[in-house]
């Protein structure tokens, strides 16, 4: 469709320049006003710009995506909604939106800011104000700590500078060497503008294992009292999961002072999945791929994944982390 679109563009404007060329130098350079403007319609169609036919937000697209596409995750499904959508409709926010997303691997953290990033920029993770950072492959090395600092206090500088919607998501938090995340703190806080830069539109995720171990005790405990995971609130979860990862030395965000000066808005907690979780996932896989669900093959999936307690099998070690690879192997 877009495809076709911009060949009628194309079309037309030739078409102009066919006429201009037929006719007086009055009506040529009237004929050459239309094509310009065309040529500049064209531009902005094609090429992503930051403007509200690129970036626009859909609180209930994300709202559905969250609930049928998450599987698993009511708690974090609820929190990213609402902070999302709270920060995306107000036209002054304070701060940027920061969020920090906890668990153990495979139970949706990446794919929860994937959803984030569809239903605010058209081109989606492919958006060219939606930046990736990993920590093992951008900050590879303890020893230029300072250069790293550096170069991310400039990145960041100015893609927002380009577009205040920027968005930028730290992959590998637990990964990431202590102290670096600390020099894009200015950015984070309460300042109206820093070097002249507003940060107030910008958001930042933050992804990591880290405090996963906090969140499995959590569900744990649920499980075991016989409650459902779904009884799980964020007060059960938050603050035991702050202070773990406060805490802990091989994280990103050891005694950060973005959790110190409270700076991050919501710390995320991804639940452990349960067995009929995995499932879900090898079945959703299926269907990505354009075929018929097959669930005695999404059974089967499942079935060969490692759980804990071992005795009970309730929840996954991996989640859905290895579904889109294996799968194929049992039809």
């Amino acid at each position: 469709m877009k495809a076709r679109r911009a060949y009628l563009w194309l079309h037309a404007l030739s078409t102009v320049a066919v006429l201009a060329a037929a006719f007086d130098p009055i009506t040529t350079t009237v004929a050459v006003s239309i094509g310009a403007a065309l040529s500049r319609t064209l531009y902005q169609y094609l090429l992503e710009s930051c403007n509200s036919n690129w970036i626009a937000f859909n609180a209930t697209s994300l709202e559905e995506n969250l609930s049928t596409k998450l599987f698993g995750q009511h708690l974090a499904s609820h929190i990213i909604t609402k902070a999302v959508s709270g920060f995306m409709n107000n036209p002054n926010p304070k701060k940027p939106l920061v969020l920090s997303l906890h668990g153990w691997t495979g139970t949706g953290k990446n794919f929860a800011s994937a959803l984030i990033a569809e239903n605010i920029y058209k081109k989606g993770m492919d958006s060219n104000y939606v930046h990736i950072f990993t920590a093992e492959l951008h900050f590879p090395h303890a020893g230029q700590m300072d250069t790293y600092k550096t170069q991310l206090q400039q990145w960041i500088r100015g893609n927002v500078s380009s577009c205040a919607h920027s968005m930028f998501i730290f992959d590998e938090m637990d990964k990431m060497h202590p102290g670096l995340i600390d020099s894009i703190k200015p950015y984070l806080d309460y300042y109206d503008k820093v070097d002249g830069v507003s940060y107030r539109k910008a958001i930042f995720i933050f992804l990591s294992n880290a405090g996963g171990e906090s969140i499995v005790q959590t569900t744990l405990d649920f499980w075991n009292a016989g409650r459902s995971r779904e009884e799980i609130e964020l007060k059960d979860v938050e603050n035991s999961l702050a202070l773990s990862v406060f805490n802990n030395k091989r994280s990103g965000l050891w005694h950060t002072s973005l959790i110190d000066k409270n700076l991050v808005d919501f710390f995320v907690p991804f639940l452990p999945l349960e067995y009929k979780h995995v499932v879900q996932c090898a079945v959703a896989a299926m269907r990505a791929q354009g075929l018929e669900p097959d669930t005695v093959v999404a059974d089967k999936v499942a079935a060969d994944l490692l759980y804990f307690p071992k005795a009970e099998r309730v929840f996954s070690v991996k989640g859905c982390k290895t579904i889109d690879s294996k799968w194929e192997y049992y039809t």
